[in-house]
């Protein structure tokens, strides 16, 4: 809105000390950055109050871990601060007019809502329980139902799919070599080290692989050629399995005092890095990465999301003072699968959510042994002490703060492999 009201200004001819801020995006980045760390700093506190006071605190199940009962009662639904601390900045200081911008801005509400659904209800059931003199154990049927989220998620995939694929604002544009013509629309020109460079829309969905040559992998090649007319259905498809699998994995992730919030900063800045770089010509080009138009107000975005985590840090950390719940960890599991969506970095997911695989991976196998074993030997058997594996570590006795620690620096090491990808061929 800001940024609206100085182009409106600047069209006008009015000026005022500090109005050329808001012509150029990494001032816009850096000011998203710092008012999401405001945000989530100043207001954080009030909100931790409000809900501490409204009594909306987590219920721990009984697990038998270090520390367990002294975090009974702390508030939860903090990720609404994370929310708020995200839209803020982006609705003041972004393009609104921009697709990109407007796609993530419903990913937020969207995955935010279904998040602050489940979390409300599972209060609710806590606060009837505590009425009816029933003791309350923190279960999975006292919240929205499994089925409802993963709809929800879906429901995100479809709108994420076809936005990419049928918004003309969001189509990737690959290096033209044939004969230009000056009068057709859908030929873009740049200038390059003075050189002139042609784009051309690309017929199909494209996305970014790792170690090859091009960097490019045509969804269609994965139908036979009969059935290419159908690749869009097959890349929705695939959106929505993205969406899902990855908020999920950050909301298994949550488990941890900044176990979630630490991680998803670190792979905020590197989503950061890969929408610059997709962004920017010459970066592309030296790169030798596919060139992304319309990228750089995704960067405000990027920078409000990293902000908010880091504040959010500041009452999360070990030991918490607010947890985020599900209003925060779908939501971001939900934004950070969106934004590798959007910047063709999607199957570049498993190495820098690193974590998030193999946190989900942990329960796969761990539900998937225990009735395999229980089924042929009548009793299951665990390979892990406890899933998801930060609860492993848990119960071998190491310490929250080292864990999430580690975790965290896991993840840099994921994400500086993810970018060295790039210029591995």
């Amino acid at each position: 809105m800001l940024y609206h009201l100085m182009d409106w200004l600047k069209e006008l001819g009015v000026k005022f000390p500090g109005s050329a801020l808001f012509q150029f995006i990494t001032s816009r980045v850096l000011l998203a950055v710092i008012l999401s760390l405001v945000i989530s700093a100043v207001f954080g506190k009030k909100l931790i109050n409000y809900l501490r006071k409204k009594q909306v605190g987590e219920s721990v199940r009984d697990l038998g871990l270090a520390g367990e009962q002294q975090k009974k009662g702390t508030p939860t639904m903090g990720g609404i601060i994370i929310i708020l601390a995200i839209l803020v900045p982006t609705l003041l200081l972004a393009d609104l007019q921009k697709a990109y911008i407007r796609l993530m801005i419903f990913a937020t509400i969207w995955l935010g809502i279904i998040g602050f659904i489940d979390d409300y209800l599972k209060l609710r059931a806590k606060k009837i329980a505590q009425q009816q003199g029933i003791p309350y154990k923190k279960g999975d049927k006292d919240g929205l139902a499994g089925w409802f989220k993963v709809l929800g998620q879906v429901v995100l995939g479809i709108v994420v799919g076809l936005v990419l694929l049928f918004n003309h604002n969001t189509r990737v544009w690959r290096d033209y070599t044939g004969e230009v013509k000056p009068n057709d629309t859908t030929i873009i020109k740049r200038n390059f080290d003075g050189k002139t460079k042609y784009f051309v829309e690309a017929d199909a969905p494209i996305t970014t692989i790792p170690f090859v040559k091009s960097h490019e992998f045509n969804y269609s090649k994965l139908l036979p050629e009969a059935m290419r007319g159908f690749t869009w259905i097959l890349y929705i498809a695939i959106v929505i399995f993205i969406v899902t699998a990855v908020s999920n994995g950050a909301n298994i992730t949550d488990g941890l005092d900044g176990l979630a919030t630490g991680t998803s900063a670190i792979i905020g800045a590197c989503l950061g890095i890969f929408a610059y770089a997709s962004g920017n010509l010459r970066f592309a080009e030296y790169l030798n990465i596919m060139y992304i138009p319309n990228l750089g107000e995704l960067s405000i975005f990027i920078g409000a999301m990293i902000g908010a985590c880091v504040g959010f840090l500041w009452y999360n950390a070990y030991p918490a003072q607010v947890f985020m719940g599900d209003t925060g960890s779908l939501t971001l599991g939900g934004i950070i699968a969106s934004l590798a969506i959007i910047v063709r970095k999607e199957l570049l997911i498993p190495i820098f959510c690193g974590v998030f695989l193999v946190e989900v991976l942990s329960v796969t196998l761990q539900v998937s042994y225990f009735k395999y074993t229980k089924k042929k030997y009548g009793e299951g058997r665990r390979i892990f002490l406890m899933s998801p594996l930060h609860h492993h570590y848990q119960k071998l006795g190491y310490h929250e703060a080292k864990i999430v620690t580690r975790f965290w620096i896991v993840t840099i090491l994921c994400i500086v492999f993810a970018v060295v990808t790039l210029k591995i061929r």
